[in-house]
């Protein structure tokens, strides 16, 4: 098993959830935590254990980046306008990893990374390698001509498991992806409960 393989299914088994939604998720077998203390009897968590945990969830889902980086999107969140949660949110999901993999250009969150890393995507037509590069709405994200017939992404587009949200418009014909609009918290379509407000209050604490 690779690394990465095994880093998220670790993920799904410490947090006790399917948090991609993928069929071969090890919590659909067995919902205890990963280790031989795994099977130990659950205590109730602290409120700053639950807040915690939403925190190492969404921290996770977008592909376990750091904690570095990830207080760095709860600062800029906390600055803008309106809810911070959803500021939170909509900040995750303005990723350039997190965009190609809502477009399904490939099959999860942590291939995202590495597709982006290894310069197979342009932004308005300029190469971008930084996974963390936010998109703005109305960006033409797409894949490179020389990339487009990788099994990686062949394999994407044809996953049947999950769709394309109503904030992202694709054409898989010309491999584009374009950000309507920055989605509320109830248009992405993750695959258990997300709690930002719970994050925004860990770091706030």
């Amino acid at each position: 098993m690779s690394k990465r393989s095994s880093a998220k299914y670790k993920i799904d088994r410490r947090m006790g959830q399917n948090i991609w939604g993928r069929p071969k998720s090890p919590v659909n077998r067995r919902e205890y935590g990963p280790g031989q203390h795994g099977q130990r009897r659950k205590s109730k968590l602290s409120d700053y254990g639950v807040q915690l945990k939403a925190k190492q969830k969404l921290k996770g889902y977008y592909g376990d980046i750091s904690e570095k980086q990830f207080r760095g999107v709860y600062e800029e969140a906390i600055r803008l306008k309106g809810d911070s949660g959803a500021n939170l949110i909509g900040l995750m999901e303005r990723r350039l990893d997190a965009v190609i993999y809502r477009a399904k250009f490939v099959p999860t969150v942590f291939a995202a990374r590495q597709f982006v890393n290894h310069g197979h995507i342009k932004v308005n037509g300029r190469r971008v390698n930084i996974p963390s590069f936010k998109v703005k709405v109305g960006d033409v994200v797409e894949v490179k001509d020389a990339s487009r017939q990788l099994p990686l992404v062949l394999e994407a587009v044809a996953l049947g498991e999950r769709d394309v949200p109503d904030y992202i418009e694709v054409d898989h014909s010309k491999m584009t992806a374009k950000m309507t609009r920055i989605p509320g918290l109830g248009e992405v379509p993750y695959p258990v409960m997300m709690e930002p407000h719970l994050v925004v209050e860990f770091y706030s604490r």
